[in-house]
């Protein structure tokens, strides 16, 4: 399979609102539309997770960023452009996205990718996409494609045919980074 037709059939099913199981430059992922509140419900739903513990979106750089989040402070560039491993920031006051991924702090957890699946998938639905671990709440999060459990592979519309054979990394260093440019440091 080739990245581009993977990315075609990933986008297919997440515009009609469907939820997709990834490979992301981190472990693998359940993902949807950021804008689409169903699509969200399924995921929270597969993962029996309570809808009050936010998820994180993927974004592929400063347009799509400026237009979830108004005020970016510079900090946020250069912890991004410091980081050696991928790190997810949490910042305040998201717009543009379905409001049951809003944490309810009015913070959002965001990424941005280098992979070339997500980063083109990025690109082509031009907005965030939402990542979280393939795994139900409260249990281990899988390393690798085959340690994921039958009942989200077979809750999800759709597994792109990537790197399947892959052993993932560990999730992404997690920081909250506020307006006032206070930082801490939720995972590392």
């Amino acid at each position: 399979m080739n990245v581009n037709e993977e990315v075609h059939k990933a986008f297919e099913v997440i515009s009609q609102g469907g939820i997709i199981l990834y490979p992301t430059d981190t472990v693998w992922g359940i993902g949807c539309d950021a804008t689409n509140e169903d699509a969200i419900k399924k995921i929270y739903q597969l993962k029996k997770r309570v809808e009050t513990k936010s998820m994180i979106v993927l974004m592929n750089g400063d347009r799509m960023l400026y237009n979830i989040f108004k005020e970016i402070p510079e900090t946020a560039f250069q912890i991004w452009d410091l980081s050696d491993k991928p790190t997810t920031i949490i910042l305040d006051k998201p717009r543009n996205v379905a409001p049951n991924l809003i944490a309810n702090d009015n913070t959002l957890g965001v990424r941005l990718v280098k992979e070339p699946f997500c980063y083109k998938l990025l690109e082509r639905l031009k907005k965030p996409l939402v990542s979280t671990s393939a795994n139900i709440s409260g249990t281990e999060t899988p390393k690798c494609f085959k340690e994921i459990s039958p009942e989200i592979r077979a809750g999800v519309d759709y597994v792109v045919n990537l790197h399947q054979d892959k052993t993932n990394s560990k999730p992404s260093t997690i920081i909250k980074l506020s307006l006032d440019n206070q930082v801490k440091i939720i995972r590392k």
